[in-house]
């Protein structure tokens, strides 16, 4: 009879358990919307709304959102933010959950009782971070993710098993699901610092007076991979170099970095890869795509330069007249005369 009486207590605690919110939006700015799944379309949502498994909640430009779990973790969503409560489960030994960001900024507190184990994972389509007990803040661009920590550790890992430990007051990126780069520490004064701020600014726990820092927010970052990325290539650090350049081409849209990023890729593989070819393709981009902007002077220089290098004389003589042409007063203007020249007394 005790035994029969002790399964229906568990059975009623459990469905009630089963049966409540996974937590409730406490505090908003601006327009929030939410679904139940994905199947449904966005309503307006209102503070105090339960959510639960399923929900998807998404914050429109200059808005952002408090999400409160039943545990008493948060997450703090900034403009242009999408989040997925993909799974939550807890019970008094531990609680487990799975949230899934398409795009934003967020800051995560995970809320660490003793005795309880926790396993919460926040996932992009491109990057993993596991979180026991841990504050960290995100921002999810394309297939570039850039995760700043704050108190505690959080394993980041992209799609293989390979994680890197993220500790208060560093910085550690991917992009295109492949292993994160080498946490690095967030140095005062430096533009990782500017990007720090201005994402603790957004994902704060009070609304932020002003969003101009917002979309601004990736060409820092970006800007920032790029001096890093050279420093790297500097030290002998190739592959890792390359590396944080298509991060930083992944995170911006911005013609100039983007094309900067490109000639870094250029100038690694053609100096100290010796891979002529690939760099012949960065330099080939930047004119192709943005042919107008000033990075576009040394990019056509560097092609015509390699395609002589690769013997291809009768494409590298084209590029050095097009340079004639486009730059008769450029910087480069000596070099291509001479080599036309060159190239002329060889025909």
């Amino acid at each position: 009879m005790k035994r029969i009486i002790f399964i229906l207590i568990f059975l009623i605690l459990f469905s009630s358990l089963s049966l409540a919110a996974s937590g409730k939006i406490e505090n908003i700015e601006g327009k929030v919307l939410y679904r139940e799944n994905s199947g449904n379309p966005y309503k307006i949502a209102k503070i105090g709304l339960s959510i639960d498994r399923g929900y998807w909640i998404k914050t429109e430009p200059k808005s952002w959102v408090v999400i409160k779990l039943v545990d008493g973790s948060k997450f703090f969503l900034s403009e242009n933010t999408e989040l997925e409560i993909s799974d939550y489960l807890i019970d008094k030994n531990k609680k487990e959950g799975i949230f899934f960001v398409t795009q934003g900024k967020l800051r995560a507190v995970v809320a660490k009782l003793t005795g309880q184990n926790t396993n919460f994972r926040v996932k992009t389509s491109t990057a993993v971070a596991g979180i026991k007990g841990t504050e960290f803040m995100m921002l999810t661009k394309g297939p570039a993710n850039v995760f700043f920590g704050n108190e505690d550790v959080a394993n980041i890992a992209g799609y293989d098993s390979v994680e890197k430990f993220l500790m208060p007051d560093t910085m550690i990126q991917n992009t295109r699901g492949f292993t994160p780069a080498d946490p690095v520490k967030v140095e005062p004064g430096t533009l990782l610092d500017d990007a720090k701020k201005g994402l603790s600014m957004l994902t704060g726990a009070i609304p932020p007076k002003e969003w101009e820092i917002s979309g601004a927010l990736p060409h820092i970052i970006a800007r920032w991979d790029i001096n890093y990325g050279h420093y790297l290539a500097d030290s002998g650090r190739y592959e890792e170099a390359l590396y944080i350049f298509q991060i930083a081409l992944d995170l911006s849209d911005n013609p100039e970095i983007r094309a900067d990023a490109r000639l870094e890729r250029g100038t690694v593989f053609s100096r100290f890869l010796r891979n002529p070819e690939a760099a012949l393709s960065e330099y080939l981009i930047i004119l192709e795509e943005y042919p107008e902007i000033p990075q576009a002077e040394t990019a056509l220089y560097l092609a015509g330069m390699t395609l002589y290098e690769l013997g291809f004389k009768k494409q590298a003589q084209e590029r050095f007249l097009q340079y004639k042409k486009t730059y008769p007063q450029g910087r480069y203007i000596t070099n291509v005369e001479t080599l036309l020249r060159v190239l002329n007394n060889e025909n």
